[in-house]
């Protein structure tokens, strides 16, 4: 007998484009709601956003009922579902990975699967939605009648999954203990994490140390665990503010944009401009900017130094990478013309455009010219304005991430993130992609 019920989902407006999923999970036995999930995943197809639909419903039920629970899984999608069922072919290379995933969630489980009209998964289909919705006004999607800060005693619910078997132990559990514990720390209110520059960090208070029941201090003492974060910093951080460029005409009609030199739009100037009246003011105290040799990111330096007083330094190692003949094409355009070859560039960092350059050599590229960056301003604080590829890769070395992490961060134009790099520890990624100085 069927114990549990995944209804999931997700939706691209544009195909691709803004795309989001959804998924709940229900007692089958009487329907009752036990968790709900929704997330936008940025510029997707509605394939992409059905899968991963489907990968966080069964993570949910895993967190909750954990291995070996009956479910059936119901989902609007023809293909997913007929896929997952072993009767239809994955042709789309792309897919590939988002389909061994859930597979291997699935293998974990006892799944019937079972595909449903539209009109019968309001409810995923409600949740896809409101992610998505909820990203174009700039915010995160949030459980209804969740609050942004609930109290500790809130309990694991208040995430939208409820406690239950997994309550008791295992990395869910212990994730869902340590969110209620960050809700219920006292913190200092603030319009983003890139205002707490400059200021004095605070050590975490107790409850806050490792679940395993090491002592901090003694870790850090024997050597052990070395840059857990759990004590202050023994030198001066070297603080990498990242800027991505403002609007080009590129940019605004979605089309991919690489080594090309496009200029700035009135609206990307606009944008530097705000960019420039924040961080000319306390307490950022940049002392150095350094730019990608590309107009579009050169000029955006270029307006915020003036503000600052400063000179440009151009770092080739910042330019984008080179999208060779996908150069000023649209996903759509692309899909159309180079299908088998933008289906093994999605799925492999390691393959790279037709004459153009892979992930991974850029990646490279940028490692060393981040390095160099760190060495060169040591102790310093240094705005670096390039582009997504170039702020995604140093974002995902400092989290020590793997090459798939670029494909699961959204950028927006003329947001501003950072990495602190100390020389006694690991680098941090204090904020990222904060627009707050666009609205």
């Amino acid at each position: 007998m069927t114990s549990f019920v995944v209804e999931a989902d997700g939706g691209s407006r544009g195909n691709p484009g803004p795309a989001g999923y959804g998924a709940v999970v229900k007692d089958a036995s009487d329907g009752q709601v036990l968790a709900e999930i929704a997330e936008a995943i940025g510029t997707q197809t509605n394939n992409v956003a059905e899968y991963r639909g489907l990968i966080a419903g069964l993570r949910s039920l895993l967190a909750i009922a954990g291995d070996g629970a009956a479910v059936e899984v119901r989902m609007d999608s023809k293909l997913v579902i007929e896929q997952m069922a072993g009767r239809w072919k994955i042709k789309n290379e792309g897919l590939r990975p988002l389909a061994s995933e859930a597979a291997g969630l699935a293998r974990r489980l006892r799944v019937t699967w079972r595909w449903i009209p539209r009109e019968k998964n309001k409810d995923a289909d409600r949740l896809a939605n409101e992610a998505m919705d909820a990203a174009a006004k700039g915010r995160p999607w949030r459980l209804a009648g969740a609050s942004p800060a609930a109290p500790a005693s809130a309990g694991p619910a208040a995430s939208g999954v409820p406690s239950g078997p997994a309550a008791s132990g295992g990395p869910a559990a212990g994730f869902r203990e340590t969110a209620s514990r960050a809700l219920a720390a006292p913190a200092t209110v603030q319009d983003s994490l890139l205002d707490l520059i400059g200021e004095e960090e605070t050590v975490a208070p107790a409850p806050y140390g490792p679940a395993d029941g090491t002592d901090p201090e003694t870790t850090a003492a024997t050597g052990s665990g070395v840059g857990t974060g759990w004590r202050p910093p023994t030198t001066v951080a070297t603080s990498l503010l990242l800027l991505r460029h403002g609007e080009t005409p590129f940019s605004a009609e979605r089309r991919f944009s690489g080594v090309g030199d496009p200029e700035l739009t009135s609206a990307g100037i606009a944008q530097a401009e705000a960019a420039a009246a924040r961080l000319s003011r306390p307490p950022y105290g940049i002392q150095a900017v350094v730019s990608s040799p590309l107009k579009r990111a050169r000029v955006t330096a270029e307006i915020v130094a003036a503000m600052l007083g400063l000179e440009v330094e151009v770092e080739e190692g910042l330019r984008e990478v080179d999208f060779g003949d996908w150069e000023g094409h649209t996903f759509t355009e692309i899909q159309r013309r180079w299908p088998d070859e933008l289906a093994a560039w999605l799925a492999d960092p390691s393959a790279a455009p037709p004459g153009g350059e892979s992930f991974e050599v850029a990646a490279r590229r940028v490692q060393e010219t981040g390095d160099r960056l760190v060495e060169r301003y040591e102790g310093r604080t240094v705005l670096a304005v390039s582009h997504v590829t170039p702020i995604k890769t140093l974002l995902r070395l400092a989290l020590e991430a793997p090459p798939s992490t670029l494909y699961r961060m959204h950028l927006d134009l003329a947001a501003l993130s950072l990495i602190e790099y100390y020389a006694d520890g690991p680098a941090v990624v204090k904020a990222f992609n904060d627009t707050s100085h666009l609205r």
